[in-house]
């Protein structure tokens, strides 16, 4: 009996990582496409949530790990990931001072609610909480943690103000079942 049980479970496995494996790899093409400019204007492509979470498992930067996307609502969704904040500024390129270093230092839970809104090749993102090692963050005290720590550490990054989709992406529409991207001019 426990000999049929382990190769069940292995089967189960092995199709569940198979699975990964192809969502990966159809998340890939499909943004390859979209990279290359490879598709017409007018163009849908949609990413289910087993593709973005396999393409996201797969890219995510060193300190990143167990990444998961959850489409909530139209226009919402919410983030989860274990992050080693110090590994992932070292991982940047950015060495972090000593006492930034040991507050940050080792793996936390964090995830993440965002409303993101897009128009005419242009995206914003708002953050509406993060929850940090079991601590909620949101409101006046999340948008403070944007400006002085987030900001400065990672300029690049647009919380709150519209940006530019990039690859004729004109639009991006966030649903519970898929995340469709539509190609513009």
């Amino acid at each position: 009996m426990s000999n049929r049980v382990f190769w069940v479970i292995s089967l189960l496995f092995a199709a569940t990582v198979a699975a990964a494996y192809d969502d990966y790899l159809s998340a890939r093409h499909k943004v390859d496409q979209i990279e290359a400019g490879q598709l017409r204007a007018g163009t849908r492509v949609e990413l289910s949530p087993p593709e973005l979470n396999a393409f996201i498992a797969r890219e995510a930067p060193e300190g990143v790990r167990n990444p998961k996307i959850q489409l909530v609502a139209p226009g919402v969704a919410s983030g989860t990931a274990l992050v080693d904040f110090d590994k992932l500024q070292r991982g940047q390129g950015r060495q972090p001072g000593w006492l930034m270093s040991k507050l940050l230092e080792g793996e936390r839970p964090v995830s993440a609610t965002a409303r993101i809104r897009s128009a005419e090749g242009r995206a914003t993102v708002d953050v509406e909480k993060v929850q940090i090692s079991g601590v909620e963050i949101d409101g006046r005290t999340l948008d403070f943690l944007i400006r002085n720590v987030v900001l400065p550490q990672y300029p690049d990054v647009m919380v709150g103000h519209p940006f530019e989709l990039g690859y004729r992406i004109d639009k991006l529409d966030v649903k519970p079942t898929a995340v469709g991207i539509v190609i513009g001019r």
